[in-house]
């Protein structure tokens, strides 16, 4: 049995019901046993029984009062998962599917990500059960208050610094730094994501769309393709989906469908940006609103969905860029993009394709770009957003989004490199989990146990 089947065979014995959590690992572990034949110092340091527990796991109540007058109860949890390479980084989600095993997942992903992206994070993820949907503004603010209250004391500039995730935007960091400000008597860098005039960077809302866009067309450039004139397929309609989309018309392309936890959208004629926008960025409406305003336009609901497959997938594309949750895409559907002509999948989404799919993609020899890799613009611009607040001096939209590229062009280079190294070119999986491992470990050896 190989060092890292042994590492995860005794995880899953510790953490029997954490899937995910699993899942994330086994990914990591199946691309590192090249290394670990090839360099036995891992062994030696235990490295990968340390990399998978976490340093701290942070679990707490949270109590608040609805409109009602009534107390609520929610679980509230922040993973801090390793803080080798600089403060722990990673958002913080407030949808009813948050739970130890979610954050876990991410949390995990989150080390390697950040250390792609050359910049001095750790790896952490946090959030709460709490549903935002149908809340009003003061159930928002109570309740992020009540959050804060009871994580302020585990975080700091130099500690750790959440973000935002799904739930949680520009209007809950608000609150948050305000009760944080409240509560520890400072102002500093503790939260990213921040509204621009009291310490944000630009860019960060379009981030991880723009990043994902840009990695997809360093992978494409090395094989002479580009974007322009093609047609292209995301999922998700939020934050990163809406700027892939935008990203994507910038160079050329033709993006045709989106999606929510309602349905799906198909407009064979290209994506209508404004109306999209104004659906979800203003109204926080339905994309069935899309479809009645725009004749070119079709409705999926969710409820005729196929029960082993997602019909956004089987539309015919050249390049896919799955922008909503995990494991949106299976084997089924990794099959429909590969045999309807799919030559690119860029991953908005944190691990939105299940193992059998990346599979799918990686023996196809396709360009395919996993989360960790090209999702990673979002965490890159929430790094620089840390600078600026420690340098006092903002910078201006074009200085940040030239430096999100240069870091995506990086983080490709970093993962293709590594990947040839072991004779494996168009293995960026392989390529970006060694990579991204490589430097942590080094730094968990040279701090010694």
């Amino acid at each position: 049995m190989s060092y890292s089947h042994q590492v995860l065979t005794k995880l899953k014995e510790q953490y029997p019901v954490q899937k995910l959590f699993h899942q994330a690992v086994e990914e990591v572990l199946e691309s590192l046993d090249l290394e670990f034949k090839k360099d036995s110092k891992y062994q030696k340091h235990s490295i990968l029984e340390r990399i998978v527990i976490p340093e701290r796991e942070i679990h707490f109540r949270v109590t608040w009062i609805d409109d009602k007058g009534k107390v609520q109860v929610n679980r509230g949890y922040r993973i801090q998962f390793n803080s080798a390479i600089g403060p722990y980084k990673g958002g913080l989600r407030f949808h009813p599917s948050v739970n130890a095993d979610v954050l876990k997942f991410l949390g995990f992903e989150q080390i390697f990500k950040n250390s792609l992206t050359t910049l001095a994070m750790g790896g952490g993820k946090g959030g709460s059960d709490f549903d935002p949907k149908g809340k009003s503004d003061g159930e928002i603010m109570r309740f992020c208050q009540a959050f804060m209250t009871e994580l302020f004391r585990h975080i700091g500039a130099n500690t750790d610094v959440p973000a935002g995730d799904i739930g949680v935007g520009g209007r809950e960091i608000g609150y948050f730094f305000g009760q944080y400000k409240k509560l520890a008597n400072q102002f500093d860098g503790v939260l990213t994501g921040k509204a621009l005039h009291w310490g944000g960077s630009l860019v960060r809302t379009e981030a991880t769309g723009y990043g994902c866009v840009y990695f997809a067309q360093e992978m494409l450039k090395e094989r002479n393709q580009s974007l322009e004139g093609k047609t292209c397929l995301v999922s998700g309609s939020g934050n990163v989906a809406i700027y892939t989309i935008e990203k994507l018309q910038q160079f050329g392309a033709k993006p045709v469908s989106a999606s929510d936890s309602k349905g799906m959208i198909y407009d064979e004629s290209g994506i209508k940006l404004d109306i999209l926008k104004e659906i979800k960025e203003i109204r926080r409406g339905s994309l069935e609103e899309y479809a009645n305003e725009v004749k070119s336009a079709k409705y999926t609901s969710i409820k005729d969905y196929p029960k082993d497959s997602n019909p956004l997938w089987a539309i015919p594309c050249f390049a896919a860029f799955p922008s909503a949750t995990e494991n949106e895409i299976n084997e089924n559907d990794a099959k429909a993009l590969l045999k309807n002509g799919c030559q690119c999948v860029s991953e908005g989404a944190n691990m939105p394709s299940t193992i059998e799919a990346a599979h799918q993609f990686i023996n196809a020899k396709i360009c395919y770009g996993p989360g960790k890799a090209a999702n990673a613009g979002g965490v890159a611009v929430s790094g620089l957003e840390m600078a600026q607040n420690a340098s006092m001096h903002p910078w201006s939209f074009e200085v940040v989004d030239k430096k999100l590229h240069q870091i995506m062009e990086s983080i490709f280079n970093s993962a293709s490199q590594t990947a040839k190294e072991f004779g494996e070119p168009t293995n960026l999986v392989l390529g970006a989990n060694i990579a991204g491992f490589r430097k942590v470990a080094s730094a968990m050896i040279d701090q010694g146990i």
